[in-house]
Parts: structure tokens; C-alpha cells; sequence
């Protein structure tokens, strides 16, 4: 598992580093996840792009809560295309379709949902146990809904 979780992070380094056709823009995320239980999310994104149509997220965050009165904080990575093929309007890519999945340790969930300029989303889904012990001894399986907030960094320049 530590070595799957080095490779993401190395790839994900790279991916900063790759300058061919994309645009890269760097996000900062604040939201809530319920996945049968309910959890704040703060993390970062990167989205990469070529032209509107198609985006690519990767992301990275913490979840944090309180399960079973125990305070817990559990990783998740994700990762997002955002879609929108819609020709000749006024306020041009104003929505996306978002089709993905993120994991965290204890949970796989893939997601489909709706965005708004790629800065508010709200996804839902159905995720399915990794681990059955859980997390403080609730399994997390079931539900899976999130709405997020993306901050672009270069708002806060």
C-alpha cells in the first residue's frame, strides 16, 4: 500500500513538471463528503486542460470527523474529468458534467455529478469498503455525496 501511495505521489509531481500542450491551474479545496458518515474535506487540486471541453482534475485531501465520538482525519485522493461539448452560448462552459472517482484508505467511491465554472461541484456516488474494520470501527460503505469548493490560486495573488 506505501508503495502504491509513493508512485501516485511521484506521478503527481511529475504531472507539475509536464509543459506540452496543457494548461495546469492549481486549486485550493474546502468541502463535505458524507460517505456514510459525514466529513470535512480541505485539499488541493490540479486541473489540466487543452481547450473547454474536456478538463482533468487530480486532487489530494484530508477528510476530517467524528466518528463513533472519536475525532478522525482519513487521506483521499481523487481524480475528475469535467465535460461540456455545448457550441454557441452567451456564457460560454457556465457547466460541467463531472464523471470520476476518488479512494481514500478505506474507501473506493466512483462519482458523477454536476459543476459550476469548475469551482462549485456537487457529485454523488456509492462507495465501496476497502477495509472492513472501518474507521473507529465503522465500516465505510454505502452513500457517497460531496460538494466542494475549488478555490483557484490565482484568485489569492
Amino acid at each position: 500500500m506505501k508503495s502504491k501511495i509513493l508512485n501516485l505521489i511521484i506521478v503527481l509531481s511529475f504531472c507539475g513538471l509536464a509543459k506540452s500542450q496543457l494548461t495546469m491551474h492549481k486549486f485550493i479545496t474546502a468541502g463535505y463528503v458524507y460517505q456514510n458518515q459525514s466529513f470535512g474535506e480541505i485539499g488541493g487540486k490540479l486541473l489540466f486542460l487543452s481547450n473547454d471541453d474536456v478538463l482533468f482534475r487530480v486532487g489530494a485531501s484530508a477528510l476530517m470527523g467524528s466518528v463513533h465520538n472519536k475525532f478522525a482525519i482519513m487521506p483521499k485522493v481523487n481524480a475528475d474529468f469535467l465535460l461540456n461539448f455545448q457550441r454557441n452560448v452567451d456564457f460560454y462552459h457556465a457547466h460541467y458534467f463531472i464523471v470520476g472517482a476518488e479512494a481514500s484508505n478505506k474507501y473506493l467511491a466512483p462519482k458523477a455529478g454536476v459543476s459550476l465554472f469548475g469551482i462549485l461541484d456537487l457529485t454523488g456516488g456509492y462507495g465501496f469498503s476497502l477495509d472492513k474494520a472501518g474507521i473507529n470501527g465503522k465500516e465505510l460503505e454505502g452513500l457517497n455525496i460531496n460538494f466542494t469548493i475549488n478555490i483557484p490560486l490565482v484568485l489569492l495573488n
